[in-house]
């Protein structure tokens, strides 16, 4: 409901005949949409289709590097040359988009996710990337220690499980915190944290707590592949 009226007083406040920007929102839905089903053509697409121009770079250029950042979780597995392409375009897109936006905390956290994937892939990088890495996670705590997604991608950077549940804990909070305030973007992550949480509830060996974050994370996206596959495995267990 907050998304539409803050498009509505966006169309409304644009002089006659202007064209609205880019729904950024409705863009991050489509990547979502084709994360969370798997369908890498369908995100490739949207990709494909992104709107060009000068206007809304920083924005722009995030989510060029997002939908690369999904490109490379779903290759990594099955085309690791396919993975890193899209590694290093997602460290390429974000660090444009923090050039046009030095203070973007969602896109400084994403660029250190990048870049730790691109060293996972490439792992005679890791000295080099390993330490950009964390210093960018760093900057982005700094910038914005609340931000759901800074601590999502912080949590899931290698923390010992105890640190990274407390983590967790907190981005979920965070999550849910910003689901009650006037929508804003980027606004992706929730499904992500809940099913971070139980990955890590399950390493520690607490099948009911990763079954419950699961079932909170099918809630939000009922459509996550990822969180049914790892449910039916809790199932069959």
């Amino acid at each position: 409901m907050f998304r539409s009226i803050a498009t509505a007083l966006l169309l409304l406040a644009l002089p006659a005949g202007a064209a609205p920007a880019a729904d950024w929102s409705d863009i991050e839905g489509r990547i979502q949409y084709a994360w969370f089903t798997e369908d890498l053509r369908g995100l490739r697409a949207v990709l494909g289709n992104l709107p060009r121009g000068d206007a809304d770079d920083a924005l722009r250029a995030y989510y060029q590097g997002f939908g690369q950042y999904r490109i490379a979780l779903l290759t990594q597995a099955r085309d690791r040359d396919a993975a890193r392409r899209a590694a290093e375009a997602c460290a390429d897109r974000l660090g444009q988009s923090i050039e046009a936006r030095r203070d973007f905390a969602d896109a400084i956290a994403l660029h250190a996710a990048c870049l730790r994937l691109v060293a996972a892939l490439k792992p005679w990088k890791l000295p080099l990337l390993g330490p950009r890495s964390s210093a960018q996670f760093e900057r982005a705590v700094a910038l914005a220690p609340d931000n759901p997604r800074v601590l999502l991608l912080g949590a899931a950077a290698g923390d010992g499980p105890a640190r990274a549940i407390a983590t967790l804990g907190k981005a979920i909070a965070a999550f849910e915190a910003e689901r009650q305030g006037v929508a804003s973007l980027p606004a992706w992550g929730a499904p992500e944290a809940y099913l971070e949480l139980a990955r890590r509830e399950f390493e520690r060996g607490d099948a009911t707590a990763a079954r419950a974050a699961l079932e909170r994370a099918l809630l939000l996206a009922p459509q996550f592949e990822a969180a049914k596959r790892l449910l039916a495995s809790l199932t069959a267990n």
